[in-house]
């Protein structure tokens, strides 16, 4: 089974201050063009995106320079409530290596969770290729550069604004390749997860 877990692009959540997305119909055959062309504009980090170190390196990776070996192989879902501390982090990366080391390397968080600094250190130390979260950013919303300094300095890229709510802890098989967007700290992507031994 194939679940998508992203935002729909136009409607999606916004981090608070950013861009919203805008969508232009620039032909329409309605009107009495040959055909529809949309043309539209959007912030490298609405809805369900990535980050990569570049966002808050000056000398960090860019989003076309990250393996999309991060973004794209088996991961762990985990279901928690509240704020993930570094106990918690280290129960949940135990709980991915019984099922599939491979899957350990990319950790999703489902429900309403804020990654503590805690929690990111043990992730970091631990050294996996992706954390993603529901929120529009990770850590705590009105504080977030610290959690975003300690994983995106470990090479540990962030999908945020994901949406896991039809999906029950496991291991899945993650898709979630950024556009190819030269020298931009993040990009928006269509992520899904397909059940493993699909």
């Amino acid at each position: 089974m194939i679940y998508d877990i992203s935002q729909e692009v136009f409607s999606c959540e916004i981090y608070p201050g950013d861009p919203a997305p805008e969508k232009q119909l620039f032909s329409s055959m309605e009107k009495g063009d040959l055909y529809n062309l949309t043309v539209f504009s959007m912030c490298a980090h609405n809805g369900t995106h990535v980050d990569a170190p570049f966002h808050f390196f000056r000398e960090g990776k860019t989003v076309d320079a990250v393996s999309l070996e991060h973004f794209v192989g088996m991961a762990y879902v985990a279901e928690h409530c509240g704020t993930v501390s570094g106990e918690d982090a280290a129960n949940i990366l135990e709980k991915a290596k019984k099922r599939d080391p491979e899957a350990a390397k990319r950790i999703l968080i489902k429900g309403p969770a804020v990654v503590s600094s805690e929690a990111a250190k043990v992730f970091a130390a631990e050294g996996i290729w992706l954390l993603g979260n529901e929120s529009q950013t990770v850590g705590p919303e009105d504080a977030p550069m610290e959690v975003h300094l300690i994983l995106l300095g470990a090479g540990t890229v962030l999908l945020e604004g994901i949406r896991l709510a039809a999906v029950e802890e496991g291991t899945y098989f993650l898709s979630a390749a950024p556009l190819n967007l030269s020298g931009a700290d993040g990009s928006p992507c269509r992520a899904v997860l397909i059940t493993a031994g699909e």
